[in-house]
């Protein structure tokens, strides 16, 4: 079996999956992404953040209004204060390198200011939308572009569990928010991460008109991918991946804070009309 085909395989927990014909190194570095919260203590170097950086301002940009900022946290006090804020994750403090990314509509407030023309349409929520959307896709491309050098890395959504705390440490103006973190580092090889398994393309990839019926198989076998990953890596995961999900959403509380995150963007500045 290939490196591809090992790859797929593991991406979606089916040896028997046959790999598609099309291939490229782009292609197999993505398939190989897995979720690091383990770090070995190297620092990442000034110029590996610069490479990760040009790669992440590589991104598309909604009109290219670069509506996104993020914030490079080396300090390791300010780093287990971001941890706190997460939710006690121990991985975001250990990761030599937490790079913040900000839904940014501050930088182009100060251009209206500048050119001294209207700045209305800022306080729509549409725009809160467009700057989300820049900064996702600019942190997409820094995850790859990490892990193209050799490094690790994993999302850290719980920055939005006490948004006006994280802006406070962080000294972000109004009109900017943190949307998540991303650790960066090398990965300790003592505690390797796996790849997790997807689920199966007839759940995600609709073909001419959006079916629920059409991916009810497919969410069958992704529960039994997920039980056999789960009982692989000894993880203490009760119920199906239907059943676990259904637990994220099931009230405000599950949402770990978040329930209040329209109220918190206001507060930072963001109208949301």
């Amino acid at each position: 079996m290939s490196t591809f085909q090992q790859l797929v395989a593991a991406r979606y927990g089916d040896a028997s999956l046959p790999a598609p014909s099309a291939w490229s190194q782009v292609i197999e570095s993505l398939l190989g992404h897995r979720s690091v919260r383990a770090y070995l203590p190297d620092p990442v170097s000034d110029d590996q953040l610069a490479a990760i950086v040009a790669a992440a301002q590589s991104a598309s940009s909604s009109s290219n209004l670069q509506a996104w900022s993020v914030v490079a946290v080396r300090d390791a006090a300010r780093r287990a204060k971001l941890a706190e804020l997460s939710g006690g994750q121990a991985h975001v403090a250990e990761a030599p390198l937490q790079l913040v990314w900000l839904a940014d509509l501050a930088r182009l407030e100060r251009l209206t200011q500048i050119t001294q023309r209207p700045g209305e349409a800022l306080d729509y929520f549409e725009m809160f939308l467009v700057a989300a959307i820049d900064a996702a896709l600019a942190a997409q491309n820094a995850a790859a572009a990490a892990e193209s050098l050799g490094l690790g890395a994993v999302y850290i959504g719980a920055l939005r569990n006490q948004p006006e705390a994280v802006a406070e440490l962080l000294g972000l103006p109004p009109k900017t928010a943190a949307v998540f973190g991303l650790c960066v580092g090398k990965p300790d090889p003592a505690r390797p991460a796996s790849i997790k398994p997807r689920p199966p393309q007839a759940v995600v990839l609709h073909h001419e008109r959006y079916s629920l019926d059409a991916q009810e198989q497919g969410i069958e076998a992704y529960n039994a991918a997920m039980a056999r990953f789960y009982e692989q890596q000894k993880m203490n995961v009760h119920g199906t991946w239907a059943v676990h999900s259904s637990k994220r959403v099931a009230n405000a509380g599950a949402l770990s804070g978040r329930d209040r995150l329209v109220e918190a963007l206001r507060g930072r500045g963001f109208a949301l009309s």
